[in-house]
């Protein structure tokens, strides 16, 4: 990729960025946007405005375990990335590279493992690591190409791991709305996640990822450090609270964390043995257990970890305010019977029935899943409104039920790339705005587009489709 056709490039998603922020408002009224539309489609339908109303209120709670469940993954990864032996860590990671080049394809290769893991925790490292490698005097690293890097497990492999919200939610028929139960039943991990084909997706994601960073990264008097860019990167200040008096003496030692983190590594170590590592981690309770019991470790002193989860609350606003709507949305869809007795979710269903063929419906999946993705910007969310229309056409087209679950799950992370809602939390870390990191995500965003469709359409084409397994 030559100098000036990426400098086009930039310049290009520079102008789509600020059309965006001056356009596009916040994710909430999309949220609150599509709820008007399904319930106005379905009275068009022939629901009537009581069903219809009907259909929404009794949908509104249906999220509520999983809301809280998707809270706890942000703020149990936020504990964990802001504990003070992480950040020491985080330190000692930003003093291995030796080139400012290199520094940015070692936060992209940071963030994207580590969104395998935990969608949450990636960002928040990956930004800590970029402030940590901003102060390195002896380095001179495009700050920007490094925010864009410290992104990149959001917007390339994130739903390929452990926290993807909707292959999380196929494994626990206990957070599935009953009607989408009916369809899909439960979908286990070893059915998508740790499918090979899923494995080797994911490694051909990440290598192009990175092959990407490497070529995009400025050099020499093109690039523009955190000092060049006005933004100060000095460390957080270590926690420096001292007990004022004798009722806080508990609030400062470590004799609570290390009880409950003790009882808490019992509890794992009884679920792992006795059900299996890949049938435990796939079980969003365990999952969040596992992540909240580490941060209370890592923070040692009740104190720091609950100055941790108190930083880390406001950044589930939008998933608390959110998902009821999308439980509402969800219900419209599948419960609101137009005059014909027939949903949305049937008349979606028969559009992809009909338009796509069991070779096609991959791509075609994908495509509408990414497009819908910018507007709609929630990960689990989104596979809420979509799946039932989209398991139920690929039951009838006879598709692989956790290869589909997997189309939604590469194609989610694409409109990452280019839609500033999710870099808002890691952009206020850093200091930058979504217009300083998106002229490199885009390029990454216009190279992957091709990639995915066509390693889902060759991937679905291994796959033998197994009815829904209805516990």
């Amino acid at each position: 990729m030559s100098d000036a056709s990426t400098t086009r490039l930039e310049r290009f998603a520079l102008s789509c960025c600020a059309w965006s922020e001056r356009w596009i408002p916040d994710a909430y009224v999309f949220a609150a946007l599509a709820v008007v539309i399904v319930a106005a489609v379905a009275m068009l339908l022939g629901t009537s405005p009581v069903d219809t109303a009907r259909a929404f209120g009794d949908g509104f709670w249906s999220l509520i375990p999983f809301t809280m469940q998707m809270s706890f993954i942000i703020i149990g990864g936020y504990v964990v990335a802001t504990s003070p032996p992480i950040e020491r860590l985080i330190d000692r990671l930003a003093s291995l590279p030796k080139t400012g080049r290199g520094a940015v394809c070692w936060v992209a290769l940071v963030s994207m493992l580590l969104s395998l893991i935990h969608w949450g925790l990636s960002s928040i490292v990956g930004s800590l690591l970029v402030r940590a490698l901003g102060r390195r005097s002896d380095l001179t690293m495009d700050y920007r190409a490094a925010g864009a890097a410290a992104y990149l497990g959001m917007g390339s492999v994130w739903a390929m791991g452990l926290s993807s919200s909707a292959a999380q939610l196929q494994a626990n028929p206990a957070s599935m709305p009953p009607s989408l139960l009916a369809i899909t039943g439960v979908i286990p991990f070893t059915e998508t996640i740790f499918l090979w084909q899923s494995i080797t997706l994911t490694a051909v994601l990440m290598a192009v990822t990175l092959w990407i960073a490497w070529m995009t990264v400025p050099r020499g008097e093109q690039a523009r450090t955190a000092a060049d860019l006005g933004i100060a990167t000095t460390a957080t200040p270590r926690d420096t609270a001292q007990r004022t008096r004798p009722g806080e003496w508990l609030e400062f030692s470590p004799l609570l964390n290390v009880a409950i983190g003790l009882l808490g590594a019992l509890w794992l170590a009884h679920e792992f043995s006795s059900k299996g590592v890949a049938s435990a981690i796939s079980n969003l309770n365990t999952y969040n257990f596992l992540f909240v019991m580490l941060g209370l470790l890592l923070c040692w002193r009740p104190r720091t970890f609950l100055d941790r989860v108190t930083r880390g609350v406001p950044s589930v606003s939008g998933v608390l305010i959110q998902f009821p709507l999308y439980g509402g949305i969800a219900a419209l869809i599948t419960n609101a019977l137009g005059r014909d007795g027939a949903s949305i979710a049937h008349h979606l269903s028969t559009f992809f029935t009909e338009a796509a063929t069991r070779e096609t419906f991959p791509v075609l999946m994908g495509i509408y899943s990414a497009v819908l993705g910018f507007f709609i910007p929630s990960g689990g969310g989104k596979w809420i409104i979509e799946a039932p229309y989209v398991m139920q056409a690929a039951n009838e087209l006879q598709v692989n039920l956790g290869w589909t679950v997997q189309v939604y799950n590469a194609a989610e992370a694409l409109p990452n790339l280019i839609n500033p809602f999710w870099m808002l939390p890691l952009l206020g870390i850093l200091g930058l705005k979504a217009r300083d990191v998106v002229g490199f995500t885009v390029v990454q965003f216009m190279l992957h587009v091709p990639v995915v469709l066509f390693l889902l359409w060759l991937f679905g084409l291994t796959l033998e489709y197994s009815p829904p397994l209805i516990p």
